[in-house]
C-alpha cells in the first residue's frame, strides 16, 4: 500500500483528497488536524501501520504495519446536517457489514452501537468524534478499524474480560487471502452510496436489519475505562431488555420485562446477550 496504489485503487470514487502514511499515532488525529487547516469533505487519511489509535472510552487501537485497515473521513458541514451526526456509527456499520457480506459472504452484524461481529467475533470498529462551536457543528471524524490478517489481532487490542467479545479476522472467517485495498474501495463505495440516503427511514431500516440480537435479551452495562483495573469486578447490568429496533436518532429501544420501553443513547454504555436468556451463549 501506498499512495499511489491508493490513488490508483479509489479512483472511481472522486474522492476529494487522500492523505497516506506508512506509520501514524491516528489517523482521526490527523483528519482533525487537516480539518482545522481547511481540508475538504470526505478527505480520506489511511494509514498502513497506526500506533496510538483509540476506540470508545479512549481505549487503544493498535493496527500492524501490513495487517489490516486503518483509515479516517471528515465530514463537514454544510454538506454534513448536525442533526445527522448521531446517526454517523451506523452509516459506517453498515456500510463494512454490506461489504463484507456482498464481498466474502460473511454473516456481519452491527453490535450496537459501532462493533461489527461475524460469528459472535469483532472484527472492525467505528469511532465517530464530532466538534462543535455552542450547537454549529464544526466537524465530524470517522474512524475505522478493520483486522484482515491474523496479525492485527495483538494483545493491545484484546478486548477487557467480561464484557466483551472476542477477536477475529477476515482472513480467518473467510479462510483465503483478503486484498486491503480491494475492501477498502468496495467499503468506501457502500459508504458513499449510504451517505445521501442518511436521512432517510430507508437508512434507519437498513441499519436495524443488520443488528446484533434484534428481537433477543440483552444485558446493558456501564463501561469500564481504559484504566479501569483487569482485577475490577465486571459491574452488574443497568438495564435487560429485549432488542426492539432503533429510533430516528440511532438509539436502541429495549423493552423490558415489565414492558417498559427503554431507549439506549450512545455513550458509556455496553451491550452483550443476556445469558440467563440464551443458555446456548457461554460468555466472552
Amino acid at each position: 500500500m501506498d499512495q499511489e496504489s491508493l490513488e490508483s485503487a479509489l479512483a472511481d470514487l472522486n474522492l476529494p483528497a487522500i492523505r497516506y502514511f506508512s506509520s501514524i499515532g491516528s489517523t482521526n488525529d490527523e483528519a482533525w488536524r487537516w480539518a482545522d487547516a481547511g481540508g475538504p469533505h470526505c478527505a480520506l487519511v489511511i494509514a498502513d501501520e497506526q500506533t496510538a489509535g483509540r476506540g470508545r472510552l479512549n481505549r487503544r487501537w493498535v493496527t500492524t504495519a501490513g495487517s489490516g485497515l486503518a483509515f479516517s473521513l471528515a465530514l463537514l458541514p454544510p454538506l454534513l446536517a448536525p442533526q445527522l451526526v448521531q446517526r454517523l456509527n451506523g452509516l459506517a456499520a453498515l456500510a463494512i457489514c454490506n461489504t463484507l457480506q456482498t464481498k466474502y459472504t460473511l454473516p456481519a452484524q452491527i453490535k450496537w452501537p459501532n462493533d461489527i461481529l461475524v460469528n459472535q467475533r469483532k472484527l472492525a470498529g467505528v469511532l465517530v468524534e464530532t466538534r462543535w462551536v455552542g450547537e454549529k457543528l464544526k466537524a465530524a471524524v470517522i474512524g475505522i478499524g478493520i483486522n484482515i490478517a491474523p496479525e492485527s489481532i495483538n494483545p493491545v487490542n484484546l478486548p477487557p474480560e467480561g464484557l466483551n467479545f472476542p477477536a477475529t479476522c477476515i482472513e480467518d472467517a473467510f479462510g483465503q487471502p483478503v486484498d486491503r485495498l480491494e475492501l477498502l474501495s468496495a467499503s468506501l463505495q457502500e459508504f458513499f452510496i449510504w451517505l445521501p440516503q442518511l436521512s432517510s427511514q430507508n437508512f434507519i431500516d437498513e441499519w436495524e436489519a443488520r443488528l446484533a440480537y434484534h428481537d433477543q435479551w440483552v444485558e446493558l452495562f456501564v463501561e469500564r475505562t481504559a484504566q479501569s483495573s483487569p482485577w475490577e469486578t465486571a459491574p452488574p447490568p443497568m438495564q435487560v431488555g429485549k432488542v426492539i429496533g432503533l429510533t430516528p436518532d440511532g438509539s436502541l429501544k429495549l423493552l423490558t420485562r415489565s414492558g417498559e420501553l427503554v431507549l439506549a443513547q450512545v455513550g458509556e454504555i455496553h451491550l452483550r446477550p443476556s445469558f440467563s436468556d440464551k443458555p446456548s451463549l457461554s460468555p466472552d
